[in-house]
């Protein structure tokens, strides 16, 4: 199958694979979480709340504020096509498969839940063929596959 110039994936009649969609919603809610546990940090930090150092809880609130700004890029590049947002975002989902089994596990099965299958959905679609011939596109105008 041809390669399209434009958006460096795989000629599809113009359409995005459906995975490419889900992927990069997984990843922006997964973003949008990070910034929402940030913001309540900050919150609890501001209000006094008890901490053992006051700049070991700043250093944790840039980690989730960066950490949440790289999921929003992946996010926001994963739906354009670019390559190096598979791994990336293959990466992000581990780490979340790393807190949410153990959170289900350890009683809170809904909020368990919620993180675990999100996550095993977008791996599975990260390894679909459509996106990966989608999502190849090495930074310039030619697809790398």
């Amino acid at each position: 199958m041809p390669e399209d110039p434009i958006s460096g994936g795989l000629k599809s009649g113009g359409k995005k694979p459906p995975g490419i969609l889900i992927i990069s919603i997984v990843v922006v809610l997964e973003a949008l979480a990070l910034l929402g546990a940030a913001a309540w940090y900050a919150f609890e930090l501001l209000t006094g709340a008890p901490v053992l150092t006051f700049w070991g809880a700043v250093f944790t609130l840039g980690l989730l504020l960066a950490f949440s700004a790289w999921l929003f890029a992946v996010g926001h590049f994963l739906f354009r096509g670019y390559r190096w947002t598979r791994a990336a975002a293959l990466v992000a989902q581990l780490f979340v498969l790393t807190i949410g089994f153990p959170t289900m596990t350890g009683g809170l099965v809904l909020p368990g839940l919620a993180m675990i299958l999100p996550a095993l959905a977008a791996i599975v679609f990260l390894f679909q063929r459509s996106v990966i011939g989608y999502a190849s596109r090495a930074g310039g105008t030619q697809g790398a596959l």
